[in-house]
């Protein structure tokens, strides 16, 4: 019998391995197959849950290498709001182990569209564990993701999954920043992006919000238009907000300290327009 990402996360979801981190915010790391840290506000009360996705690192050895995501401005910015924060660290990266299932093949060739379906489901098998647990709503949550994290967002729109009130797609993409056929760094057939939003959009219906930077070296601004035009157009519920230029990394202002200025306000507007 195959062993499905739920059964993976759910496997140990009750362990222990890192106590309350502080008066304010209270820490967990859970999980063995699939590792997730969680972060609760003060209370017994139930929350709102917000799932934050990370993005995959440009080379294949640095996978391994990876630390369980924080994205400490985003995550405390959600806490402070009452939301309880998890942040999976899907297949194949860090101590989660395990095959990789988010590749999209050759640069030539590539199968976003697929690639961005097996991250999504290790992300619902995160939402369905959480939506259970007795310090959780089980109906409004959101989903957001960063880069690849973003990408597997926007792949699990297109199932709709139950509990879900919105979704925030941060800089999504894959294949940026690659090596390309005449010794460029550049996108890896970005048309072939388009499309696979495009399909994604045939079948979603949650509204999602697209936010990308103007100095994005990953994804430009107008590479993200396509792909949200695209979305939008199959039948999607995209909402785009484009940013300015970051004074930094334009691809990785969301785990910045500087960033939370940046993105707070289409963020704020976006979770209002849910309630």
């Amino acid at each position: 019998m195959t062993t499905t990402p739920r059964r993976l996360f759910a496997a140990l979801l009750a362990l222990l391995l890192a106590g309350e981190a502080s008066a304010q915010t209270r820490e967990q790391v859970i999980g063995v197959s699939m590792l997730a840290t969680v972060m609760r506000p003060p209370g017994e009360q139930r929350r709102p849950l917000a799932i934050i996705n990370h993005g995959s690192p440009a080379t294949a050895w640095q996978r391994p290498e990876m630390d369980l995501p924080r994205y400490e401005p985003l995550s405390s910015w959600f806490v402070e709001r009452g939301y309880v924060v998890v942040l999976p660290l899907r297949r194949g990266y860090g101590d989660t182990g395990g095959g990789w299932a988010e590749g999209y093949g050759d640069c030539d060739e590539p199968d976003y569209y697929t690639a961005g379906l097996h991250g999504a489901e290790d992300i619902q098998a995160a939402l369905d564990v959480m939506r259970k647990q007795r310090y959780v709503l089980p109906d409004r949550s959101i989903v957001v993701g960063h880069s690849a994290g973003g990408w597997a967002t926007l792949a699990l729109s297109s199932r709709n999954p139950r509990g879900v009130a919105g979704m925030i797609n941060v800089a999504g993409g894959r294949g940026g920043r690659q090596t390309i056929g005449d010794g460029r760094i550049g996108n890896c057939k970005p048309g072939e992006l388009v499309k696979a939003a495009g399909w994604y959009g045939e079948t979603a219906r949650l509204p999602v919000l697209w936010i990308y930077a103007a100095n994005d070296t990953f994804f430009s601004p107008a590479l993200a238009r396509r792909m949200v035009d695209a979305y939008n157009k199959a039948g999607g519920n995209g909402t785009y907000r484009p940013l300015g230029e970051f004074d930094g990394n334009g691809h990785t202002f969301v785990g910045d300290e500087d960033g939370v200025a940046f993105w707070e306000k289409p963020v704020s507007r976006f979770l209002d327009s849910l309630k």
